[in-house]
């Protein structure tokens, strides 16, 4: 019975200690185990990238990162940039300049009101008796007069001023001239500065616009220029009649063997084809094309150019017209015979039926230009220099003057310097033109001296 008790106590014994003791009882024996588990560290999972959508911005990867493991080889995904500043479409830049540009009113819908302001811009030259350039010239030494009617200067500077020259290159010269020509235009461009830009016109039987206005130091002009270089004209040898190289009696050719048709039944006089030198269409075709220069550059035309005229569709008085409504003067290089003085006496007389022998001295007079006539290559080249210097040393004048705006007839110019032995060069006139521009006028009472000297002949309001 005792033992039977002992028994049973030891089984509780052994169940509580189950109980309390739990996985510990159930763990094995041996000393090692327990001192490996715990050696050992717990280490991270590896973790990999979400999903990121296309549309969401990724930025650079870190370089240690992991690189996710994918199940599926696929093509990598080329994450989106950044958000960079939105570039303006054509729409936008439309409607930019329509902002800038903003066009005329319609005069129909609403009333406009339009105010003239005759504000009339001389530009001149002053020389000494030996035609030395005078400078240190002030406002008050210049008087200028309209129709013999003085007016108060608004404007007065000697300040210099970009030009936009035109350059017109005479092709119908003799052969020998020609030549001159060819080799000086190499040092046509080292006249300007690179301020300037520069069109280059040809003409022989018709104009030709050789470039469009481009800067006075690019390439493209030097090669514009060399591409300019003409033959010229040749000797035309008369086959019949008193002057010709056959021998004829009365009209008739006794030697075959000198007749171009090698027989003796040519009879009659041969007249030579006259030449084409059509220097008006040149001129006015180069005015045209400067008219479109900015107003606060120096329009000018010149022109190489041995004077002859005959073909022209342009009439004289028609291309001076549109040259002093334009603020373009002429300036010219006379070569050949018109170049020698006393030479050329006979071609000046105009005879009915031929040609206009040397007519750029009443051209360039009436613009406000000058002639230099060079009949050696050396002084062609020096007159390309020469003619820039005066243009860019010119004096300026501006006035407001009295005539009536609707009054579209000529109106004579003339300036005057209150200093003995001076000689003045200017436009001897003027045809109004409503597409000038007006500069800021004076202040105190003088005339005062500013960047833009073309003013603007109206401007128009706008009434609602």
């Amino acid at each position: 019975m005792e033992q039977g008790r002992q028994n049973l106590v030891l089984g509780a014994l052994t169940v509580a200690l189950t109980v309390m003791c739990g996985p510990l009882a159930a763990q094995p024996t041996t000393p090692q185990q327990p001192s490996q588990q715990q050696a050992i560290p717990d280490a991270p999972r590896p973790q990999a990238l979400p999903n990121l959508s296309p549309l969401t911005p990724v930025g650079p990867a870190l370089p240690n990162a992991p690189t996710p493991v994918a199940t599926k080889p696929a093509e990598p995904e080329v994450p989106t940039a950044l958000p960079s500043t939105p570039q303006p479409t054509a729409e936008a830049e439309q409607e930019a300049q329509s902002d800038e540009k903003i066009a005329p009113p319609d005069c129909s819908k609403v009333t406009c009101i339009t105010v003239y302001s005759n504000y009339v811009n001389v530009p001149f030259t002053v020389k000494d008796s030996k035609g030395h350039l005078v400078p240190g010239l002030t406002w008050r030494d210049v008087r200028i007069f309209e129709n013999n009617v003085q007016q108060q200067p608004k404007l007065f500077t000697a300040d210099p001023v970009a030009l936009s020259v035109a350059v017109v290159i005479d092709q119908s010269v003799p052969f020998d001239t020609m030549t001159k020509i060819n080799n000086s235009l190499s040092a046509l461009q080292g006249a300007f500065s690179q301020y300037d830009e520069v069109a280059v016109f040809t003409y022989n039987n018709g104009v030709k616009m050789q470039t469009e206005f481009t800067a006075a130091q690019s390439a493209r002009l030097g090669a514009v220029l060399n591409l300019s270089k003409g033959k010229g004209s040749e000797f035309t040898y008369v086959d019949n009649g008193p002057l010709s190289h056959n021998i004829t009696r009365n009209g008739y050719e006794i030697d075959p063997n000198t007749s171009p048709n090698h027989n003796s039944t040519v009879t009659g006089f041969e007249t030579p084809e006259r030449e084409k030198h059509t220097l008006l269409d040149a001129i006015l075709t180069a005015a045209q094309e400067t008219a479109h220069a900015p107003k606060e550059r120096r329009r000018i035309v010149y022109v190489i150019t041995d004077g002859k005229e005959y073909g022209s569709k342009a009439k004289e008085k028609d291309v001076i017209k549109y040259l002093q409504a334009n603020n373009v003067e002429v300036y010219a290089t006379l070569v050949g015979d018109s170049a020698i003085p006393g030479l050329g006496f006979l071609d000046r007389m105009h005879l009915p039926g031929q040609m206009r022998d040397d007519i750029m001295p009443r051209i360039v007079a009436t613009t406000g230009g000058e002639t230099d006539p060079e009949y050696r290559q050396g002084g062609i080249e020096k007159s390309f220099a020469r003619i820039t210097e005066e243009v860019r040393t010119q004096y300026t004048i501006g006035y407001y003057t009295r005539m009536s705006p609707l009054n579209e007839s000529k109106r004579t110019i003339e300036v005057r310097v209150l200093r003995p032995g001076l000689t003045v060069i200017s436009k001897d006139g003027y045809y109004p033109n409503a597409h000038d521009s007006m500069p800021t006028p004076a202040t105190n009472g003088k005339p005062t001296a500013v960047t833009s000297t073309t003013p603007p002949a109206a401007s128009t309001t706008t009434a609602h």
